[in-house]
C-alpha cells in the first residue's frame, strides 16, 4: 500500500485494521525511504520489500507511483488497486506549469512549519467538503513529518515529474479496480477514464465520499482487494 502526498505509511491504519490476516499479509510503505527519493527508488523499495506476487494498492500520489510500480513489475502485481488516482498529465505545457508550481510550494513548506502546511493544505478546495474528523487524522499524520520531508517528497513525485501513462495502460492486463468518492467529481471522471483503459480495469463509485476514500470508506478498499 502506497500512500498519498503528505502522508506516511499510517494513512492505511483504517484499511489494515479491515483486512483479513488469513488471506492477506497488510504491508504499508513510506515513500520517505525511497533512495534515491523518486520513482526509480520507489520502484526499487517496493521489488525488495513485496513478496514474489503481491496485491498493490496506491492512494493519490501513491495511485500515480503504483500505476509506474506495475509498468515496471507487471509479472508480480497479481491485482491493482488505485484509489483517487490519474495516469498522469499527459499536456506537456501543463506538466511544465505543475512542476514549478510544486517547485515554489516546496520552497514555501521549508519557509513555514508542519503547522503552516497543515492549515494550508486543510484550506485546499479539493478537500474542503471533508468531515473535521478526517482533517484531523490527516493532520496528525503529516505531522509525522518534517517540513524538509514533506517539501523533498512533493519535488521527488510531483505530477510534472512522474512520466504520464496513458498510452502505457494497455500493457496491464492484471484485474484492476479504480476507486474515488463521489464527492470528488474531478477524480471520478479521471477514475471512470482510467478504468475504461485498463485492459482488465472497473469503477468504483463510492458514496458519500470525497478525495480520502482510505479513510472515509476502508470497507470499499478492502473488498476491491479480492477478485
Amino acid at each position: 500500500m502506497l500512500h498519498g502526498f503528505a502522508g506516511t505509511a499510517r494513512h492505511w491504519d483504517g484499511v489494515v485494521a479491515l483486512i483479513d490476516r488469513e488471506r492477506y499479509s497488510p504491508l504499508a510503505l513510506e515513500l520517505a525511504d525511497a533512495q534515491p527519493l523518486g520513482l526509480a527508488g520507489a520502484i526499487e523499495l517496493i521489488a525488495a520489500s513485496a513478496p514474489e506476487r503481491f496485491v498493490l494498492c496506491g492512494y493519490s500520489m501513491g495511485g500515480r507511483v503504483a500505476l509506474n510500480v506495475a509498468l515496471a513489475l507487471p509479472e508480480r502485481v497479481s491485482r491493482l488497486v488505485l484509489v483517487s488516482a490519474s495516469a498522469g498529465i499527459d499536456d506537456p505545457v501543463a506538466r511544465r506549469d505543475r512542476l514549478a508550481a510544486d517547485e515554489r510550494l516546496a520552497g514555501e513548506i521549508e519557509a513555514g512549519t508542519v503547522e503552516d502546511f497543515v492549515t494550508r493544505w486543510r484550506g485546499t478546495p479539493l478537500f474542503a467538503a471533508d468531515p473535521d474528523w478526517v482533517h484531523e487524522l490527516i493532520a496528525q499524520d503529516t505531522r509525522r513529518l518534517t517540513r524538509e520531508q514533506i517539501a523533498s517528497t512533493l519535488r521527488a513525485f510531483s505530477p510534472g515529474l512522474l512520466p504520464a501513462v496513458t498510452d502505457r495502460l494497455g500493457e496491464l492486463a492484471m484485474p484492476a479496480v479504480v476507486l474515488a468518492g463521489s464527492r470528488d467529481s474531478g477524480y471520478c471522471a479521471l477514475g471512470k477514464r482510467l478504468a475504461r483503459a485498463l485492459p482488465g480495469g472497473d469503477y468504483v463509485g463510492v458514496t458519500g465520499a470525497g478525495h480520502r476514500v482510505t479513510l472515509e470508506a476502508p470497507a470499499a478498499v478492502v473488498s476491491s482487494f479480492a477478485g
